[in-house]
């Protein structure tokens, strides 16, 4: 990757969209420190922190939805929204048939998403500062007449905006910087919590006394990280290959086929999505009565058995966490590989597996590869749901746990990945247009 880095920077169109691409996330960087008038970022901090789901998304903001921020709530609404229509164009023939009409299709979906962007963000500002509102007092409304309506509404537009403005940067990324930039704004907000942690607890060794074991479980942590970082990589680029035959097919005085290739078929294929859907579905009720019910039993109950708050997780988390993991796994499986599909286009062009009869058994072969291999990414995803956090908290504190999230570190291998394939294959579009001229 360093390698791929140094190579872009000596070829002048990709160096600018690089600089371009660092630019507009430093803009991101500087509203996630702009303070909103009004609020006692203090008291809405400590609300923040004691709810599961919100510390969750305060990682991935880059710590802006604990200070209270312009950009508090992130990319998180458009994130939600891309979810909500992937579904809706599964669920929704209309929708579906928009989605197969090329690029006219993809823009009209994607100017429904920022449309439901806008709806989620003001749901979420207003559920969010209402209930913190009331309940911690951290919104002042001697700031705006005495009236606390008017403080409402003032926050609610504020952090609406603050959310279009995340997501027109993450489009600007997209369509003149380097690889997708809602990834790059997520990724860069993971780091920027990651850095901040690990500063904190180094600066903590430096007090009256100096001590050392802040130090050795920032070492501890790093090498732990590289070497699950490594394993994960491993995996993520893991695929499997299905070997296909094209028979030789002669049209006029030209032969055509005769060629083999391959079906590539990742093992993590869904990446992180299982793993974002199965978190929201634990975290939601945790959400909702840590807003509204905060001190009855039933929210002490969920929060010390299934929402895996306070540092420790009991048997019945680790078996809901897997089950629905498992089951989004091959929910999402079946989005993306359709057997069917791809044993008729191969049976088309005069395809076939070798050993394998075209048709009907194709594609159940197909779909048993599918399933084993879906299977295998399924274990994967729940070993690093649970292995990182237990490996982190035997040698470090909890605020580096805390910093090693399971959809942080999936979120910042998929993202690098992902940045380096963009990079190699616009340095290779650029070698070809340097060999044609």
């Amino acid at each position: 990757m360093f390698e791929t880095l140094k190579n872009a920077f000596k070829v002048k169109e990709i160096r600018k969209k690089i600089f371009i691409t660092l630019l507009i996330l430093l803009v991101y960087r500087i509203g996630c420190y702009i303070p909103v008038p009004g609020l006692d970022s203090a008291l809405f901090s400590d609300a923040v922190t004691n709810n599961n789901f919100l510390n969750l998304m305060n990682s991935v903001t880059g710590g802006a939805l604990s200070s209270g921020t312009l950009f508090a709530l992130g990319i998180g609404p458009y994130i939600n929204a891309s979810i909500i229509m992937q579904l809706l164009c599964v669920g929704i023939p209309a929708l579906e048939r928009l989605s197969k009409q090329g690029e006219d299709g993809k823009k009209k979906i994607s100017q429904y998403t920022r449309y439901l962007t806008l709806l989620l963000a003001i749901v979420q500002a207003i559920g969010i500062i209402i209930n913190f509102g009331s309940q911690q007092n951290a919104i002042k409304s001697e700031y705006f007449f005495d009236q606390q309506w008017l403080a409402y509404v003032f926050m609610v537009i504020v952090y609406t905006a603050g959310a279009s403005i995340t997501m027109w940067l993450g489009e600007r990324i997209t369509e003149y910087g380097v690889g997708n930039g809602i990834s790059m704004i997520i990724f860069i907000g993971i780091v920027s919590s990651a850095g901040t942690a690990i500063i904190n607890k180094v600066s903590s060794a430096f007090g009256a006394t100096f001590d050392f074991d802040p130090i050795l479980q920032v070492i501890i942590f790093c090498a732990l990280t590289v070497i699950i970082f490594t394993l994960i990589v491993t995996v993520d680029l893991a695929e499997r290959r299905i070997p296909v035959q094209y028979a030789k097919q002669v049209k006029g005085r030209k032969m055509y086929g005769g060629q083999s290739t391959v079906i590539p078929i990742k093992i993590s294929g869904s990446g992180v999505m299982p793993l974002i859907f199965a978190f929201a579905i634990i975290s939601f009720p945790d959400l909702i009565m840590g807003l509204f019910w905060p001190d009855s039993g039933s929210y002490k109950w969920y929060q010390a058995n299934i929402s895996g708050s306070g540092g420790t997780l009991s048997w019945l988390y680790v078996i809901i966490l897997c089950l629905l993991i498992f089951a989004f796994s091959f929910f999402y499986a079946q989005l993306q590989f359709n057997p069917e599909d791809i044993s008729k286009s191969i049976q088309q062009n005069g395809g076939f597996i070798p050993g394998i009869r075209p048709g009907k058994p194709t594609a159940d072969y197909l779909k048993k590869i599918s399933n084993r291999i879906t299977l295998f990414g399924a274990i994967f995803l729940s070993l690093v749901a649970f292995v990182p956090s237990f490996v982190v908290s035997f040698f470090a504190s909890q605020d580096l746990v805390n910093v090693f999230s399971t959809t942080g570190i999936l979120i910042v291998v998929s993202v690098a990945l992902e940045f380096d394939k963009q990079l190699q294959s616009q340095l290779m579009m650029k070698n070809y247009k340097g060999f044609l001229k």
